[in-house]
């Protein structure tokens, strides 16, 4: 499969080359800096690729560091899994691996450092009446009553508040900016909270937290970091980063925020709180289900890190927001395959054929091509002999008119094997078709004929004798509907549109022997099925694999059907 396919080129890329041209800066750091709450998506996988991938380009470094500033959501099963997904994609984040938490004694005296700037106060407003006075679009904030506190006043409060003698909720640290500002998150937003849980790392030493805003930038600044990327709904947030950075940080050169639009995909949901909803409701088998956007999904399912890298060097980085339509991702991980898959026959839904005219006692091994596009690869033999498995679709007893494949009378090719012809067919008591008996031409052998006559179909086959039983989950997109939350408005919840026969288990299919010994995340091609990947519940005696994409993309015209 040849690409045609163009790159998109990269805004950000021309802003680093600037800044390096004017000498702002003198080299290239960028990080990585999920928080450790939740598993990592595909949307994630764009901002680990721009990342690394422009550190690596400028011969910088990109930073893997996690915000861990909210100890009621994070745990260390995230960090573990997040850092394994990175290290799936390619990454390497060598020496700098970061912790937000690393530098809350440095956080806690850049706040104190603001109440004495009076640039911060403690203030005893509830979280309520703190939404209540921030105001809104159209009017601006009423400041805290709290709000002109002394200095003193203030240190010795934030000093208690880090002792534990408040509750939760009774005080916050707030930075002291402009209520009336248009922008809602420059009016006083809040900097220290009170939480009295157990953080992952420090455990019990800390009872106030840093928010978001207020540890992000302090921390890229820390680090050294020279840009800061980050997904366009942080464009609103880029003059808080800038106060805070500016306030507090003498340094140059001081990190610079460039938002890029977010990721949105077809047939996806990415949000956070709706993929809990999917685990959680049992949608979903768990948040590696191969069907869910996380990484640890598209790994099981069989996605390769190379695609997903192709796929976000396709889609580009712009500033606007769009839909990516995700027959792209399925068109990198074919392009993928195609080239390094070997090819393999299963019959996923049998229906047998006694060859009459074969010997009943003879078997042979004919010659397979494990890879068209990389005939390096070699051949393979696979066996035959009087009992084959064809794809029940193959046969009609009354075919219509374009059906070029298997029916009374009719003649097609066995791939690598020989000419049959359909001579009769056998039904049980309901009429249900049980078998097919065939003869087959022994001077067809390699499937050519000698005399040179043409079929119109060649169809795969696995040996009756040989044959090995497996599993077969065949997995589709989750969703029937390219943006499932686009009825959201009109009260139609996105979990309507899930898609009933997003996943089909087929437990009668029949493999090649070939595939007896194979191993976890192996991939291979089912000739004319599609690319397939043997799954974690896999066992030696019972093989499972997971659909990973069809050969072609049969949804442009499912897809129009379902939205009529």
């Amino acid at each position: 499969m040849k690409n045609t396919i163009e790159v998109p080129t990269n805004f950000i890329k021309n802003i680093i080359i600037e800044d390096l041209k004017e000498k702002r800066v003198s080299s290239v750091v960028t990080r990585f800096p999920p928080e450790p709450n939740g598993y990592l998506h595909i949307g994630h996988a764009k901002s680990i690729w721009l990342n690394f991938s422009l550190a690596q380009e400028f011969g910088g470094r990109c930073h893997l560091r996690f915000d861990d500033t909210n100890p009621v959501k994070e745990d260390e099963t995230y960090v573990e899994a997040i850092k394994e997904d990175v290290k799936w994609l390619g990454y390497c984040w060598g020496e700098h691996l970061y912790f937000a938490s690393d530098y809350f004694e440095k956080l806690f005296e850049f706040a104190v450092t603001l109440i004495k700037k009076k640039k911060a106060y403690v203030c005893d407003l509830s979280p309520e009446e703190i939404k209540k006075y921030r105001g809104t679009l159209t009017e601006p904030g009423i400041p805290s009553p709290y709000r002109d506190r002394s200095v003193e006043e203030n240190l010795d409060l934030f000093y208690r508040m880090r002792n534990g003698e408040f509750e939760e909720g009774s005080k916050v640290l707030r930075a002291k900016i402009d209520m009336s500002s248009p922008n809602l998150n420059m009016r006083d937003p809040v900097i220290y909270r009170i939480i009295k849980k157990p953080h992952h790392r420090t455990k019990d030493k800390w009872c106030i937290y840093p928010t978001y805003d207020f540890a992000h930038c302090l921390s890229d600044a820390i680090e050294g970091i020279t840009h800061s990327l980050c997904s366009q709904e942080f464009e609103d947030h880029r003059p808080l980063y800038e106060w805070f950075i500016n306030e507090l940080i003498d340094t140059e050169p001081k990190p610079k925020q460039i938002e890029f639009a977010r990721l949105n995909l077809t047939y996806t949901v990415l949000s956070k709180r709706k993929l809990i909803q999917l685990v959680q409701e049992g949608y979903v088998s768990g948040w590696d289900d191969p069907r869910m956007p996380t990484l640890a999904g598209l790994r099981r399912r069989g996605y390769t890190p190379e695609s997903i890298r192709r796929f976000c060097e396709l889609i580009g980085v712009g500033k606007s927001e769009s839909m990516v339509d995700i027959a792209m991702l399925e068109y990198c991980i074919r392009e993928d395959l195609n080239k390094r898959a070997l090819r393999k026959m299963a019959v996923l839904n049998p229906l047998k054929v006694v060859i009459v005219n074969y010997d009943e006692d003879k078997e042979e091994m004919l010659e397979a091509i494990n890879n068209p596009e990389d005939m390096s690869q070699g051949t393979r033999l696979v066996p035959f002999c009087r009992e084959i498995y064809i794809e029940r679709e193959d046969f009609m007893e009354e075919p219509p008119k374009k059906f070029f494949r298997l029916a009374p009378g009719r003649e097609v090719r066995l791939r690598y094997a020989y000419f049959i012809k359909c001579v009769d067919v056998i039904k049980d008591e309901n009429g249900n078709i049980v078998e097919i008996h065939c003869t087959y031409d022994p001077e067809t052998k390699g499937g050519n004929a000698p005399d040179g006559r043409k079929v119109k179909a060649t169809l795969h086959w696995v040996s009756a004798r040989h044959a090995i039983d497996a599993e077969v989950r065949m997995y589709d997109r989750l969703f029937v509907k390219p943006d499932p939350t686009e009825d959201e408005k009109k009260g139609i919840d996105f979990k309507e549109y899930i898609n009933p026969d997003s996943l089909v288990v087929l437990n009668n299919c029949k493999l090649e022997p070939s595939l007896k010994d194979v191993k976890l995340g192996e991939r291979f091609q089912f000739e004319r099925k599609g690319y397939f990947c043997v799954d974690k519940d896999s066992t030696n005696e019972r093989p499972i694999f997971n659909l990973i994409v069809p050969l072609r993309d049969k949804w442009s015209k499912h897809a129009k059907k379902t939205n009529k």
